[in-house]
């Protein structure tokens, strides 16, 4: 691994200052507690205030890098096209499904969604450290500099790709932010939503190396019909990718693994996908074109969801 980390533990350091000794709080949590005085941060959140530097821990996971292999967002970048050759090793796993798959014994395949091992654990850096930080495609190599890393890498090229996906274009009845921190994760989706609203992420009971779930008996549960969608990406420290479209749904659906294992995933279904490349995976899986039905897709467990308050049915 080329990755500097003793750059990222000054970075991690330099995060913390400005902390009182009369307070535990990080400058993030100060903000959180700003904007959401009565909530409590979420798990999914607050874990990445405070982790360690990732040490020789990979913040790539070891599958190829290419834009298939970019978790679901890699997947549902709806600007994004895909020639057929793409699908053949995708076939047997669950990733996308249409609204009406969505019912009890429902078998699915989730690679990735229940491994500890293959998620991207790397922590938040406040804002005024990640403002401090170049985040740009014309100012890629002097960042490659800074993170003393070679091109050729894989994760000069993860990174590279990260920033391509911030700067690409959107498609119509599309909103899309970066947040490179989670003060500005907060504000940007409090700007759309105002801060009655809330986050979500899919969750499992336990590790497990199992990928097959059925749709459990209790029923799904429709969220929300607004949201903003934010993709956990490949970068050194927290970056996500925020975006929402119109007419989407998002669902809590209850699975249950073939061993037992519990987990409630998310899964967003686009009801209006008549903008999207026509090239998209989707539309070579389900063998339908754009804009004739809805397509689902679920959520890795890096993700996250916000949605306005009081919605779920």
């Amino acid at each position: 691994m080329e990755f500097n980390f003793f750059f990222i533990i000054i970075l991690l350091i330099l995060a913390l200052c400005g902390v009182s000794h009369a307070s535990a709080d990080l400058p993030a949590e100060v903000h959180w507690k700003s904007v959401f005085p009565h909530t409590s941060m979420p798990k999914a959140l607050k874990h990445r205030l405070l982790q360690p530097a990732a040490g020789n821990k990979p913040w790539v996971v070891t599958r190829k890098e290419d834009s298939i292999n970019d978790g679901d967002y890699g997947n549902a970048d709806p600007s994004m096209g895909f020639g057929r050759g793409s699908i053949i090793s995708r076939t047997n796993i669950t990733m996308y499904f249409f609204e009406n798959d969505l019912y009890p014994g429902k078998k699915v395949k989730l690679e990735y969604f229940s491994k500890a091992k293959a998620r991207n654990e790397v922590p938040f850096l406040s804002r005024r450290v990640a403002e401090s930080i170049p985040f740009s495609s014309d100012e890629f190599p002097g960042i490659l500099k800074l993170f003393s890393l070679k091109p050729e890498s894989r994760e000069a090229k993860a990174m590279n790709r990260t920033i391509a996906m911030c700067e690409r274009r959107v498609i119509e009845g599309e909103d899309m932010y970066c947040a490179t921190s989670l003060e500005s994760l907060v504000d940007l989706s409090v700007r759309k939503f105002r801060n009655d609203i809330q986050v979500l992420s899919s969750e499992v009971e336990k590790e497990t190396e199992n990928q097959d779930f059925s749709v459990a008996n209790e029923g799904t549960i429709l969220m929300g019909e607004k949201d903003i969608v934010c993709h956990k990406m490949k970068y050194p420290y927290a970056v996500f990718l925020c975006h929402s479209l119109d007419k989407t749904a998002v669902y809590r659906v209850p699975l249950v693994g073939k061993h037992g294992t519990k987990a409630n995933a998310l899964a967003v279904c686009h009801r209006d996908t008549s903008a999207w490349n026509p090239n998209h995976i989707a539309f070579l899986l389900l063998k339908v074109k754009p804009g004739t039905v809805p397509i689902c897709h679920f959520l890795m467990r890096e993700s996250l969801v916000w949605v306005p308050n009081g919605f779920a049915h």
